[in-house]
Order: C-alpha cells, then sequence, then structure tokens
C-alpha cells in the first residue's frame, strides 16, 4: 500500500527556506522595536554604513536600517493579506466550481477565464490611479482581487478530479451537505497545494507592490521595500553612490522570494506526482546499500585426466 505524504521531506532547499523565511519574518516583527523612528531626519545626509548608522543615512538623514525594519513589516503585511484574499477566491471560484459542475461551473470558469486574459499590472494600475489616499490595506486587496484567477484554474481541475473519488460520493449518497463535503472531504486533500499557492501568492503580491511603488502608485505614507527603492531612485542614490540606500531592500526582496521559492519548491514535490516519483527515487540511491554477504571461495576446479586410449579391434 502506498504511503501519503501531506508534509514534504525534509531536505537541504526546504532547511534553507524556512531558515531565510523565518529569518526575515523575525527581523519584520522584533528589529522595528529596537531601531529609531524611520522618519527621524538627522543633519547627516548620505552617510554610509558606520557604528552610527549601521546602514548608513538616506538623502534626508533617515537610518536605512530604521526604514528597512518597518518596510519588512509594511511589505509582509501586503503580502500576506494579498496572498489571503486571493487564496478565498480561488476556493470559491475554483473548489466550488469543479465540484458543483453544470451551470454554476460554466458560470464561475468564465469569470475565472475573464480575469485571466486581462493582463494583471495593468489592471491594478488603472484600478490604482483611481483612489487618491491608497493605504497599505487598500493596496493589499488591490493585489489580492487581482491575483487569484490561476490559482482558481489549478484547484477547479483537483476538484472535479476529487469529487469522483469513493468517500466523496458516499458522502453524497448519505445526504451530507454540500459544505460539509467541500470542507471535510475535499479541502484535506488540497491543502498542500493550497500551501504552495499562498507563497506563490506572498511573493507575487510584494513584487507587485514594489512595482507600484516605483511608478508612483504604491501606499501613501507608509515604509515599505518597494517605497524604499521608489525614494532612492528619486533622491538620485545611484548618482551619489548611496549604495547602501537601495540594495538592502532589493536584496532583502530577492532573498525572501528565494527562501519562499525553496520551501515552495519543496510542498510541490508532495503536490506533484512527477516530483515526488524523482525526490523518493533520489532518496533512495543515497540511503546506504547493505553489502551483500561475500560468497565463500569456490574450490578450484581440477584439470580432468586426459583419457586413455581405446585400442583399435582388428577385424
Amino acid at each position: 500500500m502506498a504511503e501519503t505524504r501531506f508534509l514534504p521531506r525534509r531536505s537541504a532547499k526546504l532547511v534553507a527556506g524556512l531558515v531565510i523565511t523565518v529569518g526575515i519574518v523575525l527581523f519584520a516583527v522584533v528589529a522595528p522595536f529596537f531601531v529609531q523612528d524611520p522618519r527621524f531626519s538627522g543633519n547627516d545626509a548620505f552617510l554610509p554604513p558606520s557604528a552610527d548608522h549601521l546602514l548608513g543615512t538616506t538623502k534626508l538623514g533617515y537610518d536605512v536600517l530604521a526604514q528597512l525594519a518597518h518596510g519588512a513589516r509594511g511589505s509582509l503585511v501586503v503580502g500576506l493579506v494579498a496572498a489571503a484574499i486571493a487564496i478565498v477566491l480561488s476556493l470559491i471560484f475554483g473548489i466550488f466550481a469543479g465540484y458543483a459542475g453544470g451551470w454554476t461551473d460554466e458560470v464561475l470558469t468564465m469569470v475565472t477565464n475573464i480575469m485571466l486574459v486581462i493582463p494583471g499590472l495593468p489592471l491594478v494600475m488603472v484600478i490604482a490611479v483611481y483612489l487618491q489616499n491608497r493605504s497599505l490595506w487598500l493596496v493589499a486587496f488591490i493585489l489580492g482581487i487581482t491575483g487569484w484567477a490561476g490559482s482558481a484554474v489549478v484547484l477547479r481541475s483537483q476538484a472535479r478530479s476529487l469529487r469522483s473519488r469513493d468517500y466523496v460520493e458516499a458522502s453524497q449518497v448519505a445526504g451530507e451537505r454540500t459544505v460539509w463535503i467541500l470542507l471535510v472531504e475535499i479541502l484535506p486533500n488540497l491543502l498542500p497545494l493550497l500551501a504552495a499557492q499562498f507563497l506563490f501568492a506572498v511573493v507575487f503580491a510584494i513584487l507587485g507592490e514594489a512595482g507600484l511603488s516605483f511608478i508612483g502608485l504604491g501606499p501613501n505614507g507608509s515604509i515599505t521595500w518597494g517605497t524604499m527603492i521608489t525614494d532612492a531612485y528619486g533622491g538620485n542614490a545611484m548618482s551619489a553612490g548611496a549604495w547602501w540606500w537601495f540594495v538592502p531592500p532589493g536584496l532583502l526582496i530577492a532573498v525572501f522570494g528565494a527562501g519562499l521559492s525553496l520551501v515552495n519548491f519543496s510542498i510541490d514535490e508532495v503536490v506533484n506526482p512527477k516530483l515526488r516519483v524523482v525526490s523518493e527515487a533520489t532518496d533512495r540511491r543515497r540511503a546506504p546499500e547493505v553489502a551483500a554477504p561475500e560468497a565463500a571461495p569456490a574450490a578450484p576446479v581440477e584439470p580432468a585426466e586426459p583419457a586413455e586410449p581405446k585400442a583399435e579391434v582388428t577385424a
């Protein structure tokens, strides 16, 4: 009987991804309590990293480390909120459409396909242009409602496959309600896939917020990694050689995305049967081989004595 795995097996990329992700999350949660006010403007502008300012200062004298810590919190809020909204919408339009079938499936699938064919970034830009007061939560909401369609397509196909399973049909025969079947029978089997889709949505939202901030459509009055890069570009940090202003936020975006991607790859080995087979085969090759017992040496074969020639019989 084959063993079904719901958690990714421990591997080097999973450990590395968790260390990176948890480390940055802890930095975003804890560091803001130990740094100065990110809006405190000193007299020293464009100071390089030193003992007083570990990551230097900006054009206005802001401490880069303080802005980086508060920006990490802002970027994570955008990523988590947008991902949660996207996952909820993908569940509604994906799982319910795949299980219900009929005209319900056709209507929900039509809405999903419309959202798929509309380019995501231009749609977000159009919505953001008409909203003058863009808070951190509003930007996260915009990114969430425009980034769910791809996950819904994947969840719909999985739900269509699961609805024909024996335990689902048994629940239908028993008269269980549709909501109960979706939550108890179908949803638990999609948890690894949902986790992978959630991590992807977090990365997409953080990158989307950085892109919106770079073109001037980011959150107003909030500090994120994206707004830091935008301020550095507007403050001519490159021309002034102030690499410490724009490199740290860009590097943290890249490292955090890489960490989530490593965790996502590990989860994908559980979700994707082909990758799971490859991973199990790799583990078997790396396992120590059990040495077979040595066979006793064969006794040397003595050469046979030549047969005596037979005497010829003369008639």
